[in-house]
């Protein structure tokens, strides 16, 4: 039962059910596991602090025709004990957004009004549901706190002339409707920084989601994986891993990438010349944990040049550590500094830097690796557990709205209070 205290939060977004996820999975272009792990993690980790939650919600799917179903219809839904309520649209361009708007409008209004709402979350910076809250959910005297997880407009290759323009006019709303919400929470320090300038922040990179079944000891098998899971992209970096490791000695060693993405028929490719390189896979959270926990390395590759890295937080990181096994991963700047004696950093950022990175961990004795490892879980599981940044968030909340609590500071450490475990030598 969730305990008393927190202020009422509508968290209005994309936190669907797994059904609804997994249908979207069969027929999108689209993968967005992260957006639905991190978006659960919001929720439980509010729980866990003793904010009520309801839930309304927009099925996280990609235009027509990239996910070729036009018409979403509304619904109710309860998912580990919480409500919710899926918000009708028509996935077409333009429409999309007005349709979204109007429903929450509609249903949103309602909501607020029924349940005596303290506070509206917004998953993103998607500009109808700002606006919904700026226009609506402020006027009856509730805060609007938007979760910034990406920058508003991010251009695809796949863009014509026309989407980049309204690209350009979404980028405006949204920051004119950041300047007027009570604060934020942003993944990393420069999205408050860039968008949401002299709004009280929290930042908070990320939450670690405890597995639905209990941890398992990982079975030793006998070839030492080399791992990534993710978006299978020359944007993430994985073109770089795939030649980093073609240099890396050892007939045991196999590379193991989990994912969808543009290069999945080029990996396919490599895998039927190089019997080292297993053919890429798309596999579920329930059967991908037992295949990071029984990797020998976890690589997160990811090239530091790009334009949106010093937004990004890679929730990938949290998940690898949480594995227990030891991570290689690219120097990016939105990687907190506690996370660095968890982490091998590839510098530079190049298929020599990983190669290198990835066999200074190979030649680890085991029991050092292992000792590595289970540091960088304690440290995420002690630190980043839904308990802990519940916590944070109630308190934030809870100083936007004058409610009793401790309010976030600009500039203070990650966790306050938290101890956290000293790497192995």
């Amino acid at each position: 039962m969730t305990p008393p205290g927190g202020p009422s939060v509508t968290f209005l977004g994309f936190t669907v059910p797994d059904d609804v996820l997994a249908e979207i999975m069969a027929r999108d272009t689209i993968m967005p596991t992260q957006t639905h792990t991190f978006a659960w993690g919001l929720v439980r980790a509010l729980r866990a602090a003793g904010c009520p939650v309801h839930l309304l919600s927009a099925a996280p799917v990609s235009g027509w025709p990239g996910n070729r179903q036009v018409r979403f219809r509304a619904g109710h839904f309860r998912q580990d004990d919480v409500d919710g309520q899926l918000l009708a649209f028509v996935n077409l361009l333009g429409l999309k957004h007005l349709t979204r708007f109007v429903a929450a409008w509609r249903t949103g209004g309602r909501a607020l009004r029924e349940r005596d709402t303290d506070v509206l979350l917004v998953h993103g910076v998607h500009s109808p549901f700002l606006w919904f809250g700026v226009l609506r959910a402020r006027r009856r005297g509730v805060r609007v706190v938007p979760v910034l997880t990406d920058p508003p407009g991010v251009a695809l290759p796949t863009d014509g002339r026309l989407v980049r323009l309204l690209r350009g006019l979404d980028v405006a709303l949204v920051r004119a409707a950041l300047a007027r919400c009570s604060g934020v929470i942003a993944l990393t320090p420069a999205l408050a920084d860039d968008f949401a300038p002299g709004r009280p922040r929290l930042v908070m990179e990320g939450i670690w989601a405890e597995p639905a079944a209990a941890d398992r000891p990982a079975s030793a098998g006998s070839t030492r994986d080399i791992v990534y899971a993710g978006g299978l992209s020359r944007a993430y970096g994985v073109d770089r891993l795939v030649e980093a490791f073609r240099g890396l000695p050892g007939d045991d060693l196999r590379l193991c990438l989990y994912g969808r993405g543009e290069l999945a028929g080029w990996l396919r490719e490599q895998a039927a010349v190089n019997q080292r390189i297993v053919p890429p896979e798309l596999l579920p959270r329930a059967e991908l944990l037992p295949r990071l926990r029984r990797a020998a390395v976890l690589v997160n590759p990811r090239p530091v040049d790009q334009d949106f890295v010093r937004w990004s937080f890679p929730s990938k990181i949290i998940e690898y550590l949480a594995a227990g096994v030891p991570v290689v991963s690219t120097r990016l700047p939105g990687i907190p500094p506690a996370y660095a004696p968890w982490l091998s950093y590839a510098e530079p950022d190049t298929p020599d830097g990983l190669r290198a990175a990835i066999g200074r961990l190979l030649d680890l004795p085991v029991a050092q690796a292992r000792a590595l490892g289970a540091g960088g879980a304690r440290f995420v599981r002690e630190t980043r557990n839904p308990t802990a940044q519940g916590s944070r968030m109630r308190d934030f909340l809870a100083g936007l709205t004058g409610q009793t609590g401790l309010t976030e500071q600009r500039g203070a450490p990650a966790v306050v209070g938290a101890t956290l475990p000293q790497r192995p030598d």
